[in-house]
């Protein structure tokens, strides 16, 4: 059975960072393309940044263009999201997502059960 556990979420000031680790069980995790997603209450979730199979690729959100950085260790079954000039906007639940693609829309094959961001002063 497939997990994403996701760690590093917290309160941090604005233009604060924090960085964010997912770590897979999934024997094979470079067959997985990884993205990031966040969710604030009443709204739909929201596509943040993905990284294909080999880290050759990677696209942003509009919104965290040039603050946020998604990377991946394989060898660790790990994807992490830096997040730097964090902004109250970014104030969400972050959840990790493994799929075949890297799609914008939610719709991956596994998600993890999100870690809470809060940019508060």
């Amino acid at each position: 059975q497939v997990q994403l556990v996701e760690s590093g979420g917290g309160l941090v000031q604005p233009g604060g960072s924090l960085r964010l680790s997912c770590t897979a069980s999934i024997r094979t995790f470079s067959d997985y393309a990884m993205a990031w997603f966040r969710q604030v209450p009443g709204k739909e979730r929201e596509f943040v940044g993905g990284i294909s199979r080999t880290a050759y690729d990677t696209y942003y959100a509009d919104s965290v263009k040039g603050r946020f950085t998604i990377s991946r260790d394989n060898a660790k079954n790990t994807v992490y999201l830096q997040m730097n000039s964090l902004q109250p906007e970014d104030t969400a639940v972050y959840y990790c997502a493994a799929g075949a693609v890297i799609v914008t829309v939610p719709n991956y094959s596994y998600w993890g059960q999100g870690t809470q961001v809060t940019v508060s002063s």
